[in-house]
Parts: C-alpha cells; structure tokens; sequence
C-alpha cells in the first residue's frame, strides 16, 4: 500500500507524510546493513596487536594491510557509482556483503601475511560494492531531508566501527585468529537485510529515474563546482588522514605509553570510535538546519586545539580529548557528502563512491605511511605530527555559498 503511494506520486514532495513509515524502515534498515558491514571491517584493525605479535609483523607491515584494504575500497567506488547512476544494481548490495563474508573467513583461518592481505583485499572489494549503492538507497528514501538520511546511513558504518573492537575483544582477543569466523553470522544476517533492501530500491527505480533528471539550482560555473570539490577532497584528506592515526594505532599508543593491557586499549578505542558515531549523526540533521558549510567549517578546524593538545596530556585528559576530537571531526563527513552530492546533482552514486574511497584511501595511505614513520621515529612522533592536520580545515573558507533549492 505504502509502496503504491511512494511510486505514483507525480513529485518527490508531494508524497512525505504518507510514505514516512516506509521511508524510516528503509533507512533504518540501510543503517543497519550499514552498522554490520563496517563491524566487521572494523575486526580488522582491532585484531592487529594479535597478527602482530602472531605473525612477527612490524608496524610498516601493519600499515600495508590497512592500505591493501582500503585501496581496494576506495578504487572501485567512484566506478561502482559511476556506473550505477546511468545502470542501477539493486543485487550488487547483498552481492558485495558475499565477497565480505568470504574474506572474513578467510582471515580467520589463514596462516602468512600474504594470505591476510588476499583477505583484507577480498573485505575491501565487499566494502566498495555496498557503500555507492546503499548511500544512494538512503538519499532516495530521505524524503528531501538529505542531511539526516546521509547521517542515519553514516552513523550505522560507525557505531559498528565501535562495537566491532569490543566484540573482537570478547570473542577473538582471549580465544585466538579462528574465531574471527563467528563475525560470518553477522555477515549472514546482513544478506538477508541486503536482499530486503534490494527489492525495495528495484520497486522504485522509477524513484531513482526522477532524481536523476534533477538540474542544479546553485548557479555556480563548473569550474566553480570544481574548484569547491577539490577542497571538499582536501578535506577529506585531513579528516581521515587523522583518523588513520587512531583507527590503526590508537591502541598501540595507549600501551606504550600508558603500559595499558589490549583489553583496556580497546575499551579506549570503543569510546573514541563512540563518539565518531554520535558526531556523524549530529553533523546531517545540523547542517539541514544551519547549512552544511557552518558544519564543515567547525568540525575540520574546530577540533585543531584539542588535536595539538592531545601528544602531551595524561591518560585521564587523553581519553577526555579523543572522545571530543572523535565528536567534532566525525560531524564534518556527512555533510561534505550532502554538500558535494548538491554541487553535482544526478550523479548522487558516483559523488558517494568519490568521497567514500577517498575516506578509504586516505585512511589506507594515512594507515601505510604512519606505520612507516612509527617504526623509525616511535608511535608518539605519530600524534605529534597528525595533531596539526586539522588545521587544513581554513580551506573551507573557499567554499562557496549554494541557493537553496
């Protein structure tokens, strides 16, 4: 009935109250695919203290994993959206979550650092699949409010960025690498959330075909528009190359620093991934209200004081600190996504692979270099110089003012 009411609308605009329910449930259930997909992504970084002590790794060799998976995250997405915009995939969501569930058993049985980086790779590709697609679903089921449909869809990616630490520390940490197949269950119910969310979008595709045709209302040249999305990447470059610090190495700062056990470090890495989650779900519905520029604007340069504060405090303030960094840096990504999404409109799946890969990317060169200068310079060396990436947050001053539409 819900459906009849969605699809045979002659506007967009015309059908909101009567379609909330279904609007909701889809991107409730968005999220949730969401949630699961980067839970168990997140297994990955929170088993390294393990594979390393394992495997025998160095920190350069950490880095390399982290790079391997988000290189093969980040370059396929844009091409996923690209090619999904003109061609949409309702199958490719519960197609990705498959090769997910395939690396993640992988990982727990395999036995050399190569087969863990086929593994991480196979986990990337999933990843690269699901995300243009399913910002896409979220957008179309928004309602017009964009902002908070693309922070509901964020915040389900980082509360199970949260959850998946303190799940690998209850079930993998005490008990060893083959556990990791338990996270597969999680995988499996995401399939069947994925093939629901797949006939929805397959039901409405004549959804999709209308915001396609969407024409810009911003009235600003393309090289205007291009110049705007270059410092939308800039960033996103600073934003997730600081974040690369804590989602790799966080622990491992807090135990060398702190003399912290793995348990303990992850319950910190929680926290902070925590307030990612809770940052990303503020930063869409603000920006509806306020504009999406005042948000970039304080989440990038506003966290620079506590990012330049963090190298030098104790343990008390340092937990202090990275949950209000993880707050105020996590608000800016949904509202860059909105943001460029509007610059570009028509091509919602493919600004949604550019900005998701490049948050991969970073995150995985960020991952690979850092490691890097830890093995020469120590961990410490890291914060201190990561502290003043936020600092790349002036260049939101060139961006420009849209027109509503």
């Amino acid at each position: 009935m819900a459906l009849t009411q969605t699809s045979s609308g002659p506007t967009v605009a015309s059908a909101p109250a009567q379609a909330s329910p279904l609007v909701m449930r889809i991107i409730g259930a968005v999220a949730l695919a969401h949630l699961i997909n980067d839970l168990i992504q997140s297994v990955l970084p929170s088993i390294y203290p393990m594979l390393k002590d394992s495997y025998g790794l160095t920190f350069t060799q950490v880095g390399l994993i982290t790079l391997t998976f988000q290189v093969t995250a980040s370059l396929l997405q844009p091409w996923v959206g690209f090619y999904t915009d003109r061609h949409p995939k309702p199958l490719l969501l519960p197609a990705g979550m498959i090769c997910t569930l395939i690396g993640i058993l992988m990982l727990s049985q395999v036995g050399s650092f190569p087969l863990i980086l086929l593994a991480s790779a196979l986990i990337g590709v999933g990843s690269s699949t699901f995300h243009p697609e399913a910002s896409r679903v979220a957008r179309l089921a928004s309602g017009g409010r964009y902002g908070l449909a693309q922070s509901s869809f964020q915040v389900g990616g980082n509360a199970g960025s949260a959850f998946g630490p303190l799940l690998a520390a209850a079930i993998i940490i005490p008990f060893g690498q083959g556990h990791v197949a338990w996270f597969g269950l999680f995988a499996l119910f995401a399939l069947g959330v994925l093939y629901g969310i797949s006939r929805w979008y397959r039901a409405h595709l004549n959804l999709f075909k209308l915001k396609q045709g969407q024409k810009a209302t911003h009235g600003l040249s393309k090289g205007r528009v291009l110049g705007a999305l270059v410092v939308l990447g800039l960033l996103v470059f600073s934003k997730y190359f600081y974040m690369a610090s804590f989602t790799s190495y966080f622990t491992f700062y807090l135990i060398e620093k702190f003399q912290l056990s793995v348990a303990s470090s992850q319950l910190h890495l929680f926290l902070f991934l925590g307030a990612v989650a809770a940052g990303t779900f503020a930063g869409g519905p603000i920006g509806d209200k306020i504009g999406r520029k005042a948000v970039i604007w304080f989440s990038i340069l506003g966290v620079a004081p506590f990012t330049l504060a963090l190298p030098y405090v104790d343990l008390f303030w340092t937990t202090v600190l990275s949950v209000v960094i993880g707050f105020i840096l996590a608000s800016a990504f949904s509202a860059i996504v909105v943001f460029a999404q509007e610059l570009v409109p028509g091509n919602v799946g493919m600004i949604a692979g550019v900005f998701f890969g490049l948050m991969f990317g970073f995150g995985g060169i960020g991952a690979a270099l850092l490691g890097h200068l830890a093995d020469i310079h120590g961990i410490e060396y890291v914060y201190t110089l990561c502290s003043f990436l936020p600092l790349f947050g002036i260049l939101a001053v060139l961006l420009p003012r849209t027109k509503k539409a």
